[in-house]
């Protein structure tokens, strides 16, 4: 659907898509406000109109328009300031466009959401937009008299956002006692107690990490039992720009924006970085117009010619839920099982990583070696399951050790090709709360997951100028939900997706989609790279 914005010449208006961030917000402690999806969502669900110049006013508490007083900061002509025409202390800015949308659909104007300014409140209005030929305005009113106000140019005035003509009244409001509900009833008390017992656990062991300090259900989409109840959960939104108009992105309110988006470019080009980073985000844009974007998408299956055509060649994630379903690993490959099969064959793992803040970065100073049997035993024994991890990083050398579970290990052959040593993949195996920091690879990958459940975040390689990428496919953020705002306020508005993988699914992690991952529990998962399609991309990779 389109919302159109007319103008005449020399009518420029500012429009960008709204900022998910609030200075407030930014100043609560360890970012506390952030956890709060609803709010996050209702900050970033529309559009800002911004005002063209800076200027300060003020109401002498008279009831007639004249009883505002306006000044604009010099060198902006009278046409780009606000008005006052109600009077009672009314502020009327002209927003110079004539919005349309599709039919039957308005545009609910008002004031900046969970954003508020001393002396002066935003007014709402409902406007009907898909037939209207005529602008309108956005008003703001004095809330005391005799206090100077300011708007700073770019600072947002406005916020719209489309509302469908109708809906509220098809809705029949009715109070029904829980009890005829029963379903609901047993869920919330399950919440409810479960969110008593972690408070008590929070005041009695409080732990170090702020991410640690609240549950996630509503945020991750799941009941207190970890079901999800929805497909289009969403943690995110981000409306498109308009095109043709030249506006940075969202910034906390009364930000002034005078500079580009901030970003962190490493990767070397001709190109000025200033239009590689605009046509990053332009086809991030444009991923977000199709409807089943916020997602990824879950497939029990699918054929070789339409996983390359719809996902392999278009760089979009995937998760394959029932292709591996004839593995024998799915039923054994439990820590008895595993220790019984391997037994005390010496492996390599990556150990001492809790003490390390870039263990990922300097793997071969944690490469250690012990029997499998007994690092299976230390990894369900120890009380930090991210300090030791077989890896990727460690199937060379691991080859041999792990050969007996090939035979446990299904095969893919629309997907992957049979023959050479990547053909045998790449094992993972830890305990809960192995972690792997954000990276991208080089590679197109299939992550299966045989044993276990693990969580994964992902970001479209488009983000990347915002990611803080400071060496090779690192980032200088290891964990998006544990981020410093004072660092790195913009990714706050990065386009995160969620996937949680089970026992027996496939997550396609496309070339250069930046991802994190943590077990939930005792986990074993494989890397394929092995694809029936070109995958050597690497190889023209430019050096740091």
């Amino acid at each position: 659907m389109d919302l159109v914005c007319y103008t005449y010449d020399g009518w420029k208006p500012r429009i960008r898509p709204a900022s998910s961030r609030r200075d407030w917000m930014d100043a609560s402690p360890e970012s506390y406000a952030y956890r709060c999806l609803p709010l996050k969502i209702a900050n970033a669900h529309g559009w800002e109109v911004l005002s063209p110049c800076g200027f300060s006013a003020e109401w002498n508490g008279g009831p007639a328009p004249g009883d505002v007083s306006i000044e604009l900061d010099a060198g902006y002509p009278p046409h780009d300031g606000p008005e006052a025409l109600f009077g009672l202390g009314a502020l009327t800015f002209h927003i110079a466009g004539i919005l349309q949308t599709p039919p039957g659909w308005n545009l609910w104007v008002g004031g900046l959401p969970n954003e508020a300014k001393d002396g002066i409140a935003p007014l709402s209005g409902i406007i009907e937009t898909d037939w209207s030929p005529f602008t309108f305005t956005m008003n703001w009113r004095f809330t005391r008299p005799n206090h100077r106000i300011r708007f700073e140019e770019n600072e947002p005035f406005a916020f719209l956002f489309p509302v469908q003509r109708g809906v509220i009244d098809q809705f029949e409001p009715k109070i029904v006692p829980i009890e005829d509900a029963p379903e609901l009833k047993r869920q919330f008390e399950e919440w409810s107690r479960s969110r008593d017992a972690f408070q008590e656990e929070m005041r009695t062991n409080p732990p170090s990490s702020p991410a640690e300090k609240w549950q996630k259900f509503y945020y991750r989409g799941q009941d207190a039992s970890g079901c999800p109840h929805i497909a289009d959960h969403q943690t995110k939104v981000r409306a498109a720009p308009f095109a043709g108009v030249n506006i940075a992105p969202g910034r906390p309110a009364h930000s002034p924006v005078t500079a580009a988006p901030p970003a962190s470019p490493v990767l070397t080009s001709d190109v000025p970085l200033a239009k590689r980073d605009w046509l990053l985000q332009s086809l991030l844009a444009l991923r977000t117009l199709a409807h089943d974007n916020p997602l990824i998408e879950r497939r029990p299956a699918i054929s070789g010619e339409e996983f390359l055509s719809r996902y392999y060649a278009r760089n979009r994630p995937l998760i394959l839920t029932d292709e591996l379903k004839d593995w024998k690993a799915l039923n054994r490959w439990s820590p008895d099982y595993l220790k019984g099969r391997i037994g005390g064959a010496t492996i390599d793992y990556q150990g001492g990583r809790s003490g390390s803040a870039d263990y990922e970065r300097r793997k071969d100073d944690h490469t250690c070696s012990m029997p499998f049997d007994a690092f299976i035993e230390l990894i369900e024994s120890s009380a930090d399951g991210n300090d030791a991890y077989i890896t990727a990083y460690n199937s060379g050398t691991n080859s041999e050790a792990l050969a007996p579970l090939a035979e446990d290990i299904g095969r893919l052959d629309h997907l992957l090709a049979g023959d050479g040593p990547e053909a045998r993949g790449m094992m993972w195996i830890g305990g809960a709360g192995t972690f792997t920091p954000l990276h991208h690879d080089l590679t197109n990958n299939l992550l299966v997951q045989i044993t276990g459940t693990k969580h994964v975040l992902m970001v479209p390689p488009e983000e990347t100028p915002r990611l803080h990428n400071d060496k090779h496919v690192f980032s200088e953020i290891q964990d998006l939900e544990n981020v410093d705002p004072q660092c790195f306020a913009e990714v706050a508005d990065l386009q995160v997706f969620r996937a949680e993988l089970g026992p027996g699914e496939a997550l396609f992690i496309p070339l250069g989609w930046w991802h994190q991952i943590v077990a939930e529990d005792f986990s074993v998962s494989m890397t394929f790279t092995n694809f029936r399609w070109r995958n050597d991309f690497y190889t023209t990779y430019p050096a740091d």
